[in-house]
């Protein structure tokens, strides 16, 4: 099912011999999803990246992680190791999480979802046919239909996606995001052309369709909704009116933080997600 157009160099596959993880295959559907499994004898907690995230990109706060949790970060469908296809729904995501939580035994995991991860953790949750300890939600997309556009337009995301196919490197990948650590930044120039163009333009469009405020309410607790001081995603007033729909959620402001949380700040945004999941690993 991987797309054809999707390319991974060898030099991205070595960064996988520097990452404290164990790759795990799980299928959902006619779906191979890949699973980076950091071990230990902690509450699970798998991790749901954004659209251009592969998971591999989010092992600087899985490895952070290992003394209070057991992280497993998810190459969401069309990015990583995953296979491509489908409709990049957010019903379809979360039933690939079902998948990944049968299928490696998980007992009730945590779910922590940053931007497209996030939503898809509200989804999972609401939905209800795996059992979870509690979501955290990092910086939910809050765009939907009457709600305005998402404010990074699909063309960004395409113009970048073409420069990591023809070869880019962390210089250029600087130019777009120069806050990032230096290895991040290295990451997203060799790990970017893994991401499927159309689950890319498929997630975008439901960025814009599905309304995230329709689950929200619904969430289960515990859960927690975290998101950046300086988020053009999340506004003071979005993170307003999360807090009167949902009144028991923990809703958590990280200073000095745009929408690409650990990436902006980096220690900031560890000790707020830790402090979230506490209350959901006694």
């Amino acid at each position: 099912m991987t797309a054809p157009h999707r390319c991974l160099p060898q030099s991205a596959l070595a960064d996988l011999a520097d990452v404290p993880a164990t790759g795990r295959w799980v299928r959902s559907g006619g779906a191979r999803l890949h699973v980076l499994d950091y071990g230990g004898p902690g509450i699970p907690l798998l991790v749901l990246p954004g659209i251009t995230s592969p998971a591999v990109t989010m092992d600087f706060v899985a490895r952070e992680l290992t003394d209070d949790v057991r992280p497993l970060v998810l190459d969401v469908r069309g990015r990583g190791l995953s296979d491509s296809g489908g409709a990049y729904s957010l019903d379809e995501y979360a039933e690939d999480v079902e998948a990944v939580v049968t299928g490696l035994g998980l007992d009730r995991p945590v779910l922590f979802g940053h931007s497209m991860g996030a939503r898809i953790a509200a989804v999972t949750a609401v939905r209800g046919k795996v059992a979870l300890r509690g979501t955290v939600l990092g910086d939910p997309p809050m765009s939907g239909p009457g709600r305005g556009p998402y404010p990074t337009p699909l063309e960004a995301f395409l113009d970048q996606l073409a420069q990591a196919r023809r070869g880019t490197d962390a210089d250029e990948v600087a130019l777009s995001w120069p806050r990032w650590p230096r290895r991040e930044q290295e990451l997203r120039a060799r790990w970017l052309a893994s991401c499927d163009a159309e689950a890319i333009a498929a997630t975008h469009r439901g960025f814009e369709t599905e309304d995230f405020f329709s689950w929200w309410p619904s969430v289960p607790g515990p859960t927690a909704l975290l998101y950046g001081a300086d988020s053009p995603v999340v506004t003071a007033a979005g993170a307003a009116e999360a807090a009167r729909l949902h009144p028991s959620a923990a809703i958590g402001s990280i200073p000095d933080a745009g929408h690409m949380l650990f990436w902006d700040s980096t220690r900031a945004a560890l000790s707020a997600l830790r402090e979230a999941l506490r209350p959901m690993l006694t």
